[in-house]
């Protein structure tokens, strides 16, 4: 991998770089689009039977960060957050984090689809989403469109 194409991977996130992640931020017309990372790892604290998640990095840069809701007892799986810094958007890491993302779970109990929601708004990240092979269910929970991608 070049300067100019680093590879991207998922990481724990640790007491030496939970700052880092929470310093990343969307785009202020995006914030309505997703829940600042830290609100999202306290969440994730208090559901930890269901949450798994990491910070996106490309190489040694922390670009981005996403959760998934891991219910093995009924085999539902939700890309619970998602995002990538405003700097970092339009480079090709949120499509390479998505396919490890994917990869992940299906390594799940019984994964062959997973679910995500997003607000149906302009700018929001529906068409990135179905760039991505998700397909709205035409279900809605809390005013969000739900999406479904087969794995």
């Amino acid at each position: 991998m070049s300067e100019f194409d680093p590879e991207v991977t998922l990481r724990e996130i640790t007491k030496e770089n939970w700052r880092a992640i929470v310093r990343l931020k969307v785009a202020p017309h995006q914030e309505q689009f997703v829940a600042s990372n830290a609100a999202s790892i306290v969440e994730a604290h208090f559901n930890p039977e269901v949450a798994w998640f990491r910070a996106i990095y490309a190489g040694d840069v922390p670009v981005g960060f996403l959760m998934l809701e891991d219910n093995v007892a009924q085999q539902e799986y939700f890309l619970w957050r998602f995002m990538i810094a405003e700097q970092y958007q339009g480079r090709g890491y949120g499509r390479k984090a998505l396919e490890l993302f994917f990869a992940h779970v299906k390594t799940r109990p019984g994964a062959d689809a997973v679910e995500t929601s997003c607000v149906p708004a302009k700018g929001g990240p529906g068409p990135f989403y179905e760039k991505m092979g998700f397909v709205y269910t035409g279900k809605e929970e809390n005013g969000e469109l739900v999406m479904r991608r087969r794995l």
